[in-house]
């Protein structure tokens, strides 16, 4: 699984340059035809990982619920984030992968619920859930510069 941790890793660190350096109102708005923006991808990709690996493991999440109720599957933006909450994301982008390769590493994962996602993927392992991820993650990115490009 360091594969794709890795390549989760390279495509975080996209995601933070993308956070980090596009201004805040572009990140925010929703462009024609969607339901969502750049902030909330991102976001989202954040708290699905933590839901996929960790929840489905019978583990505590990194992250706050707070975070969780907010960008969840089914949410929607709600137009607003903070410089805070803006930061957290960027820091969480990067740590929770690191978190995630030394949980794995250390053998905190011991058993793992099996989930089928809404795109139709039956989950059985944690590997299949950090595979899944992986796949999610991409379907995002795309969205996320098409968001841009439309945003230019």
């Amino acid at each position: 699984m360091n594969s794709q941790l890795a390549l989760t890793l390279q495509n975080r660190r996209h995601l933070h340059q993308i956070l980090t350096q596009t201004p805040k109102k572009d990140l925010l708005k929703i462009p024609d035809g969607f339901r969502n923006n750049i902030w909330w991808n991102i976001a989202h990709v954040v708290v699905t990982q933590q839901i996929l690996v960790y929840k489905f493991s019978a583990l505590q999440m990194r992250v706050p619920d707070e975070l969780v109720e907010k960008f969840m599957k089914g949410t929607t933006p709600d137009g607003t984030a903070t410089d805070e909450e803006i930061m957290m994301v960027a820091d969480f982008l990067i740590s929770t992968i690191e978190w995630t390769k030394q949980d794995l590493e250390e053998g905190l994962f011991k058993e793992y619920k099996p989930y089928t996602t809404s795109a139709g993927f039956h989950l059985e392992t944690l590997g299949d859930a950090i595979n899944f991820n992986l796949f999610h993650e991409g379907l995002h990115m795309a969205t996320i510069l098409t968001q841009k490009r439309l945003l230019k």
